[in-house]
């Protein structure tokens, strides 16, 4: 019988040889037909070799059983996808004659895949993937369009919709906040998919987040599946499977809502990456959504070791990299409160670089004129970070010493650490001059608070007044003058010691109006008891 003849000798990827009947197959496979064209009822034999046959011979042989069984095939969720890639390799696209054609019949099955089963949904995905062909694509997407249309479908059912939070539990999804169980329960109903899914490749999570985010899913769930993912992935992973994991999870986070990512979770990812060699573009991506929430880190997020070959102790260089990414923002999307605490969260950073013996001045000085000036309202901390690094670099030249406290506003030191920096050495003398300027600007704003009026500078003053001022007067030049003894200041630096002078004449003079304003106050509460009424009211400063 010619259907029995066997002059056809197929080897399929090297795995395995078919002898089969020439005539059969090409009546069902344009690609055959076009190969052999007229020769198709030539005798002997004849050898055809594939390299790349999808499936490889169970492939190949689900084909052949199609042929021998006159056009007919037993599809299911387990076979559709090798018999759909095998009819594409070998052209079933249009009928042969009036033969069937295998193509039609997997379309016809992959349209009812809606009513498959979970379980059906997942075998058909892994056929999918081991295939790793081209034309597996478009089936690859219908599988997990339907994978999330079933997880949407859950996620509504659920009674509870999730909330967000800040806490480290992530989510919190129930509607009963006394009982644990129900949180477990509740949570467990939008999670128990994590584990059926760890199968994927790094691309195809990539394809599946995109469905979801297509979707509306929450972004909070697909957040914890991906680090899922990648937790469960990594225990087996190669150095270069890692990488592709790292990149794929940081490039899906990229396209979610921010809002809905915790900043933990992001230095969470970092922290992952050290170590891996993962691509630029994704570091950059990783770098700039921290960057963003920089104002929700803490001090211990931020103190990353450095990079392998770098001396100092964290990687400065990464932080700088945060701020900038922060500050591209701009007014229009960074309130005032949050640039206020990311000057103190860099604040805290920097005292606690300071001590690095190996900390270039370069980058400490970076770090301290990275934040605008408007975002301080003090620069206590920043001062004291200063004097712990002068501390330790005691090398530094003068001409680096003034580069540093050129990071410093003066004006906004209070007068406690302007005390303290007038006695300290480790500063330049010019820095410590600048310090007492500023507090004695600060004492000249005071005065113009205070309204001056003739009958003050006229009021006498009393004896016991007078001789209490002669002690305060003695008190404040010797205070005066001890800061200018703790000054390391040249002998030929005649102007900075006038200009102390005067600083100390100007303290004084004001303290006699401090004095004078005592004294009519004293009038004026004795007036009042008296009886008198006076329709100004008192400014504030004498409140």
């Amino acid at each position: 019988m010619e259907a029995c003849c066997c002059n056809l000798e197929v080897d399929v990827n090297g795995e395995e040889t078919f002898m089969v009947d020439k005539t059969v197959i090409t009546q069902y496979s344009n690609k055959f037909a076009r190969l052999f064209g007229k020769s198709s009822g030539a005798t002997g034999k004849l050898k055809v070799i594939f390299h790349d046959f999808p499936g490889g011979a169970e492939g190949f042989e689900l084909m052949l059983k199609f042929c021998y069984n006159n056009g007919t095939a037993d599809i299911n969720p387990s076979n559709l996808f090798l018999a759909r890639c095998a009819a594409e390799y070998m052209e079933m696209k249009e009928p042969m004659a009036d033969v069937s054609n295998l193509l039609e019949q997997t379309e016809k099955s992959l349209q009812e895949i809606s009513y498959w089963t979970w379980s059906d949904i997942l075998i058909g995905l892994k056929q999918c993937q081991s295939l790793l062909v081209p034309d597996s694509s478009v089936m690859v997407e219908r599988c997990l369009d339907t994978i999330v249309g079933r997880l949407v479908l859950a996620s509504e059912a659920s009674p509870c919709p999730s909330t967000s939070s800040t806490d480290s539990s992530w989510v919190r999804y129930s509607c009963d906040s006394k009982s644990t169980e129900s949180v477990k329960t509740s949570f467990s109903r939008l999670t128990w998919w994590f584990e059926d899914l760890l199968f994927l490749s790094p691309l195809l999570v990539a394809m599946l987040v995109k469905s979801m985010l297509s979707r509306k899913m929450d972004h909070l769930v697909i957040s914890k599946f991906l680090l899922y993912y990648q937790k469960a992935k990594f225990s087996t992973a190669t150095t270069h499977e890692k990488c592709k994991i790292i990149e794929m999870v940081i490039d899906m986070h990229y396209d979610m809502d921010l809002s809905c990512v915790p900043c933990k979770t992001l230095f969470g990812i970092l922290r992952v990456t050290l170590g891996l060699n993962i691509s630029k573009c994704s570091r950059n991506k990783l770098e700039t959504m921290i960057g963003s929430q920089l104002d929700q880190a803490t001090l211990d997020n931020l103190l990353v070791p450095s990079p392998h070959g770098i001396s100092y102790l964290y990687d400065v260089n990464l932080i700088l990299r945060f701020l900038k990414a922060f500050l591209r923002r701009g007014n229009s999307l960074v309130t005032p409160i949050q640039m206020r605490k990311v000057a103190s969260l860099i604040d805290l950073y920097i005292a606690e670089i300071a001590p690095d013996p190996c900390l270039k001045t370069s980058k400490f000085l970076a770090l301290a004129t990275a934040i605008p000036d408007s975002a301080r309202d003090s620069y206590d901390e920043l001062y004291h970070a200063m004097d712990m690094y002068l501390e330790v670099h005691t090398q530094l030249s003068q001409e680096e010493r003034l580069k540093i406290c050129c990071g410093l506003n003066f004006e906004k030191l209070s007068p406690q650490a302007c005390l303290h920096l007038s006695q300290n050495k480790k500063f330049p003398s010019k820095s410590t001059v600048q310090a007492l300027i500023s507090q004695q600007s600060k004492l000249k704003n005071l005065l113009h608070v205070i309204p001056s009026t003739s009958s003050y500078n006229d009021s006498p003053c009393s004896s016991s007044g007078a001789a209490a001022q002669k002690g305060k007067k003695d008190k404040t030049s010797e205070q005066v003058v001890l800061y200018s003894g703790n000054f390391d200041l040249s002998t030929d630096n005649e102007k900075l010691k006038a200009h102390l002078q005067g600083m100390q004449w100007r303290v004084m003079e004001l303290e006699k109006f401090c004095r004078k304003m005592q004294i009519q106050m004293a009038k004026i509460t004795k007036s009042k008891a008296s009886g008198h009424s006076y329709a100004k009211s008192l400014p504030k400063l004498c409140s």
